[in-house]
């Protein structure tokens, strides 16, 4: 029986899977992290859903914050399914927490004018996917943990088009390189926020590996220049303080005690007020505690011990320090209503895609929304879709040998600079120059690449090699967020040029790369 292998374990991709196995269908997961430690596990704050009269105004909400920028069927599908949604989440057995009627428990986050986030204390999304790998695990999907993937492997033997015929993993746990072949290939690796390193939320597998072999494979990219920083992050280490806080009453303060924006407004409204306070020398606090020890106990208990655990501090007594930080990337594989990429047999969906549901800034609580929404629609084409029999294609197995030498760069210094430029050069603020400097060490970067490569020559458990792999990702994923930034002389959304402060109705479009354009 033919089956479809998907890439991923986290919300979107056990969605996807889940949804397929429910209907009948044969699923293979392949993942480089094991499922409880994906990125979904950190979205704290909530997942959004609207009903009856509110849903127009949830559309307004997330088209308002996507700064014109967002597909509105693509919006409106996402919010009229958002109720369906939680109705799944709950019924597989969602911890959410509950009003005192006994319905789920919402708050309001940055961007809405309405309490839509339904809420799980401050662990949302990662009650939400430890369900959905229980689920997984109760209807015998298989997984295969620690395979990382290298390409998508395509053909065009069966037809004029270019089609996938598979994907390339390392086996990380044996060092062997392995292909699997199948007609019907699921991307759900998640986003790149990595590229900017300590100056990050996100764990160090967001290095946009899905995206980066999209790319290489012929796939288009749309999008890419638009990274989202997420205004409150523990000022020295980048841990996430959820949204959650600000829509519990949190205020931001700068070293003067002065309150300087409507913490509610749009993330990247926020994050860019904070960076000006910040480039007037001036440092800035999140002030939880007026909110009460209590409250923040029942309410905020993931925010208070994260505070203390990395600043030292009492969520109830002092101010949290805090800076923005790379949280969340809008842009990514260009897909349709179907969650299809450009190459037939390629399916992209969550923060890899770019399903048009963000546009320039995603809303506060519509991420885990998407991620259900669109991997339910995800498994629907998919099942729909009839598999082509490739057992006569060759599947190329490709040879990492040349990476092992002995290297006369090191590649890590090379990466953290590569963090520290786009944190500098391609963060908040950009203008051409930044940005072309930014390619600059980008390509030089590549064409070191044979001076770098890998020391350790084992083969099992083989880090160095990993982060290597990484490392080249990330190169072609930065440069493709720097080129579409480049391209898009406006400011919009998360996306500010300080050459070109003005919004511009000639770019209220999407920036599209790669395939064939």
């Amino acid at each position: 029986m033919s089956r479809t292998i998907i890439i991923g374990s986290g919300i979107a991709a056990l969605t996807t899977a889940l949804k397929l196995k429910l209907a009948g269908e044969n699923v293979l997961v392949l993942t480089k992290e094991y499922p409880t430690r994906s990125q979904s596990s950190m979205a704290q704050g909530g997942i959004n859903a609207s009903y009856g009269e509110d849903i127009a105004n949830h559309i307004a909400d997330t088209l308002r914050s996507s700064a014109s920028l967002g597909d509105l069927q693509a919006i409106t599908t996402m919010c009229e399914a958002s109720s369906e949604a939680i109705a799944f989440l709950d019924s597989i057995g969602v911890v959410f927490s509950r009003s005192s009627s006994g319905g789920i428990a919402v708050r309001q986050m940055g961007g809405a004018l309405a309490k839509r986030a339904h809420y799980a204390e401050d662990y949302t999304g990662l009650k939400i996917l430890h369900t959905l790998y229980d689920q997984a695990l109760f209807h015998g999907i298989e997984m295969q943990s620690e395979k990382f993937l290298l390409e998508v492997l395509t053909t065009n033997k069966h037809g004029t088009n270019k089609c996938v015929s598979g994907v390339s993993v390392l086996d990380l746990r044996s060092g062997e390189v392995e292909v699997h072949r199948s007609s019907r290939i699921v991307l759900a690796t998640g986003g790149y926020a990595r590229l900017y390193g300590r100056h990050s939320t996100n764990s160090v597998a967001s290095c946009g590996d899905g995206i980066a072999a999209a790319l290489r494979a012929g796939a288009k990219l749309s999008n890419m220049e638009f990274v989202q920083f997420h205004p409150t992050a523990l000022r020295g280490s980048s841990i996430l303080i959820s949204e959650a806080s600000r829509g519990a009453g949190g205020i931001l303060v700068n070293s003067s005690g002065e309150r300087f924006i409507d913490e509610l407004a749009s993330r990247d409204a926020v994050s860019k007020a904070i960076d000006e306070e910040q480039k007037a020398g001036k440092e800035v606090f999140l002030d939880l505690r007026h909110l009460g020890e209590e409250f923040i106990a029942t309410h905020l208990p993931q925010e208070a011990k994260l505070a203390k655990l990395y600043e030292g501090v009492e969520a109830s007594k002092d101010l949290i320090p805090i800076k923005p930080a790379a949280h969340y990337t809008m842009g990514g594989v260009m897909v349709d209503s179907e969650c299809k990429s450009s190459l037939d047999g390629l399916w992209c969906v969550g923060e890899c895609a770019d399903h048009g549901v963000h546009g320039a800034n995603r809303l506060g609580g519509n991420s885990l929304l998407e991620l259900v929404v669109f991997g339910d629609i995800t498994a629907k084409s998919v099942a729909k879709t009839k598999p082509i029999d490739l057992s006569d294609v060759d599947l190329n197995k490709p040879d990492l040998s040349s990476y092992f030498n002995k290297p006369t760069i090191n590649f890590y210094d090379a990466q953290a600079s590569l963090s520290e430029i786009f944190y500098e050069k391609v963060g908040i603020v950009r203008d051409a120059k930044s940005l072309d400097e930014a390619l600059e060490f980008i390509a030089r970067c590549k064409a070191n690449l044979q001076e770098m490569g890998v020391s350790d020559a084992s083969k099992i458990y083989n880090t160095n090699l990993r982060d290597f792999l990484s490392f080249i990702n990330l190169l072609d994923v930065g440069e493709a967020v720097a080129r579409s930034a480049l391209l898009r002389e406006e400011s919009r959304g998360a996306h500010t040029r300080s050459d070109f402060l003005a919004t511009k109705e000639s770019f209220a479009k999407s920036t599209i790369i790669g395939g064939e354009l």
